[in-house]
């Protein structure tokens, strides 16, 4: 018998492809069951709450009630979670908020119960509870994300942009194109105050650049920054190069310290022709640019764009004041924020 460790003992040809396979169905096997899990208890949830609201509404059971039934259940179910009496008050508002059980079954079953309460607390309008829902599916968004995305107010700003894509793109690739813009851009992530320059703004995103992916949305990729174009002998260089995924096609991004003039969108063109003919495949989509400005008139915008045969976005971006460094440091972190919230929805 061998007195090696059970990590030193020789495994025999094929052991390791084995044992990769063997994780991933684990891993997977593990998710399927946790979706499975958080299914059947958002689907408890909701009937507790329709329960409490039939109740209430049929044979006129007050408030009190909730505070009883928490008792009740706590005492039945002493190692199970979620019966206190605001997390019940929580149930009856999520059933309140989404009367239709088929869609609470085919679509609110796939996000956690943190989530659904976000959406409860944040949002008024069913409209805008569905839409962030759908998103938050989509992309795989945590509960940080996706509080943080309905405060940046996402709804409102997704699709604003000023573009060209309805007439210089076909149909269904303007659509996803026009999604994928917004208008204004939010930077706050960054610490800049509004007197940053082009280049200061610019470092920083790059520094920042998976805060500055997430506000681009779903299916950006970056390429690099001060990219080397050459055409002719002489040297120009791109300020942001990103690739979307969904699109199949190069975003030139621009940065302009200051309010948005026509001829920007001279320079953008110059770059989407030369990123066009050097970099682009022949698999890829017409290369797409986003013109970045501090500030924009509409319409001067739109008129600009009128007669550009590539396609173009214009939008804002908007940099807060960062916070004095006595208040920072005020500020509960994360974690903290974290366990209160855990500890209120027990």
């Amino acid at each position: 018998m061998s007195d090696k460790p059970a990590s030193l003992m020789s495994v025999p040809e094929g052991y390791d492809h084995w044992l990769g396979e063997l994780k991933v169905r684990i891993s997977t096997a593990q998710q399927h069951a946790a979706r499975a899990v958080n299914r059947e208890l958002v689907l408890l949830y909701w009937q507790i709450g329709q329960d409490i609201l039939q109740r209430q509404t049929e044979q006129g059971w007050g408030a009190k009630v909730i505070e009883r039934l928490a008792h009740d259940l706590r005492t039945a179910f002493p190692d199970m979670k979620g019966f206190s009496p605001r997390n019940l008050k929580y149930m009856r508002a999520f059933a309140q908020a989404w009367p239709d059980v088929s869609f609470v079954q085919e679509v609110l079953a796939q996000l956690p119960w943190y989530h659904q309460l976000a959406l409860l607390d944040k949002l008024s309008s069913p409209e805008a509870r569905r839409w962030y829902a759908a998103r938050a599916i989509e992309h795989g968004w945590s509960r940080n994300v996706l509080v943080m995305q309905i405060e940046a107010k996402l709804l409102e700003r997704n699709g604003q942009a000023v573009t060209n894509f309805d007439t210089r793109l076909p149909a269904p690739q303007s659509d996803l194109a026009r999604e994928s813009l917004k208008d204004p851009y939010r930077f706050d992530f960054l610490g800049l105050t509004e007197e940053a320059q082009e280049r200061a703004i610019e470092n920083a995103l790059v520094k920042h650049v998976t805060e500055f992916l997430l506000e681009l949305g779903a299916g950006f990729a970056f390429v690099g920054r001060q990219v080397l174009l050459n055409v002719g002998g002489e040297e120009f260089f791109i300020d942001l190069l990103f690739y979307h995924l969904k699109l199949r096609c190069y975003v030139v991004i621009e940065l302009k310290g200051g309010a948005f003039r026509p001829e920007h969108l001279g320079q953008l063109g110059f770059y989407l022709t030369t990123v066009d003919r050097q970099v682009k495949h022949e698999q890829d989509n017409p290369t797409i640019g986003l013109l970045l400005c501090k500030s924009k008139n509409k319409v001067v915008a739109e008129y600009a764009l009128g007669d550009k045969t590539q396609p173009m976005g214009i939008a804002e971006y908007k940099l807060l004041e960062s916070l004095p460094e006595e208040l920072q440091t005020s500020l509960p972190s994360i974690e903290q924020i974290e366990r209160e919230l855990g500890g209120e929805h027990e």
